[in-house]
């Protein structure tokens, strides 16, 4: 008799001492199921070297676990009787096996946790889902954090977090007297300045296998393959790690605000995607990161701008979503509906910062935050694109992208979508911004520091529309008093004029209204 049915999702593929579900599990009384289905696969439009990452990573998962003692059922997508959902997985093992308990660590997305709500009752054992303690901040510590609080603001909630795990804290003090060095991390990157060589992990045999049979399934579908380089399990990810604390950190904080022509990687970790996998341990990366600096070998701003990525930003959006799904999605609070533009998908756009984004999140599957929240997210903002529209393909392009990281970074910091809850302000800019932080203006077919014309940047106008088109929503906000002075000292006649090409624009890039889902805020 199987005592239990552990059932471990794709994004659970941490050693068996580290989920809460396989903590305290049995080999030879226990069956571990895995399974890959058509509904994971299609929920979103992904790359396909993300296909090929999670699949990989969870085969070789599985021949841990059977190297540990344990039975596992593993099912792949292609296997025959396949039900195509992990429901219906769930359900087929449970009849099958007759455990006396199912367990599972509690999944990361709503639509899950939902569906297994609905699944429970008709289970022919009982299910216990346990608390995805990986994490570091459950959702029931981050609602007692929210409640009552006028605004929920990350810098608060990331100098509790530093307090709670006594990281980078001299006594009860953040270390070198500051909390945030965020102000010394947005250097553009220097004429001469190359980033160092960086360690890619080349394909092992189960992922080459994956790379043939996803190029095999989906010709079509989005995404390069050639290019694959990400971790898919626990040893290619700690290499990862190492390679960063060792060669890549020290020079981290400076830049990585940074955006240069054929520097996809820069300063940057590329550990994400194996975080989010579960390969890699948060915890474990913000004291690695931290004994860097105490030992003399990487400077504060740097490691206290990795951290704040992972015990702060990591973690508050984590509680964000779940604090406000199911509702957080439905919001549009700038009253987006607009088409995504195809160049999305393509990169084919004269516009050089979005073309190179585009073509780098076609290569490799990533981009990092300015590239998502500046060039593409910020564009989406200023044309009005509907959020389900810009959630969906954020989702679907991005290797670390889960809707539970996703949707708040996109929904609210790259879109405002959420009104506010987020980001005090929306993260509009014009083509200036650009320019200052990357050299893509240097070779694109339009002029930056013009506002209007046929070669004039797109985003000048498109962001001088936003403010105008937006004010009755936006302009109150004392973040936003400056450039609505600006704004103020355009005359009619030029402000009819950015407002006519800025329709042209939109019409142009395909950014035309479509039936927006979800509610309006006011």
């Amino acid at each position: 008799m199987v005592r239990r049915l552990i059932l471990v999702l794709g994004d659970q593929l941490s050693p068996p001492h580290r989920l809460s579900s396989l903590r305290d599990a049995e080999p030879g009384q226990d069956v571990v199921l895995m399974a890959e289905v058509g509904d994971e696969i299609t929920y979103a439009p992904h790359h396909r070297q993300k296909l090929v990452m999670v699949f990989s990573a969870m085969r070789q998962h599985a021949e841990v676990l059977r190297g540990l003692g344990f039975e596992v059922r593993y099912v792949r997508h292609d296997a025959l009787g396949n039900s195509g959902t992990l429901t219906g997985e769930l359900r087929r093992a449970a009849d099958d096996l007759r455990p006396g308990e199912i367990w599972l660590t509690r999944s990361g997305e709503w639509r899950l946790e939902r569906a297994f709500d609905d699944l429970e009752v008709s289970l022919p054992a009982p299910l216990r889902r346990l608390a995805d303690d990986r994490y570091l901040c459950d959702a029931e510590t981050f609602e007692r954090w929210a409640r009552g609080r006028r605004e929920l603001r990350m810098e608060f909630f990331y100098r509790d977090m530093r307090r709670r795990y006594g990281i980078l804290m001299d006594g009860d003090q953040p270390a070198g007297g500051r909390w945030n060095f965020d102000a010394e991390n947005r250097r553009r990157l220097p004429k001469g300045v190359r980033p160092p060589e960086r360690l890619i992990i080349s394909p092992n045999g189960v992922t080459q296998e994956l790379i043939a049979e996803i190029a095999a399934l989906w010709p079509d579908g989005f995404g390069e393959l050639e290019a694959f380089g990400w971790a898919t399990n626990g040893q290619e990810a700690e290499r990862l790690a190492d390679h960063f604390f060792a060669d890549i950190l020290p020079g981290f904080g400076d830049h990585q605000d940074a955006m240069a022509r054929g520097e996809p990687w820069l300063w940057h970790g590329r550990l994400s995607a194996a975080l989010n996998l579960g390969l890699l341990d948060p915890l474990d990366l913000c004291r690695r990161a931290e004994a860097q600096w105490r030992a003399g070998r990487a400077p504060l701003n740097a490691v206290e701008g990795f951290i704040r990525q992972i015990l702060g930003w990591r973690e508050f959006v984590r509680g964000i979503y779940w604090l406000k799904m199911p509702d957080y999605l439905e919001t549009n609070a700038l009253g987006a509906a607009n088409r995504l533009p195809d160049f999305y998908w393509t990169g084919e756009t004269d516009m050089a910062c979005v073309a190179a984004v585009v073509a780098e999140t076609r290569a490799h599957a990533y981009a990092h935050h300015i590239q998502r929240l500046m060039v593409t997210g910020n564009l989406a903002m200023l044309l009005g694109v509907a959020p389900t529209e810009i959630n969906a393909w954020y989702l679907g392009v991005y290797a670390d992208a889960y809707e539970w990281v996703e949707a708040p970074n996109t929904h609210g910091m790259a879109t405002y979508a959420d009104g506010g809850l987020m980001g005090s302000k929306p993260y509009a800019a014009s083509g200036a911004y650009i320019n200052r932080m990357s050299d893509y203006c240097a070779t694109c077919a339009y002029e930056v520091k013009d506002r209007l014309g046929e070669r004039a940047c797109p985003f000048n106008s498109l962001y001088w529309d936003f403010l105008d088109r937006n004010a009755p929503r936006l302009d109150a906000n004392p973040r936003m008093a400056l450039p609505y002075k600006t704004l103020a000292r355009l005359d009619a006649a030029e402000r009819e004029a950015i407002a006519a090409r800025a329709a042209q624009l939109r019409l142009a890039f395909g950014a035309t209204p479509v039936q927006a889902e979800g509610r309006v805020s006011t």
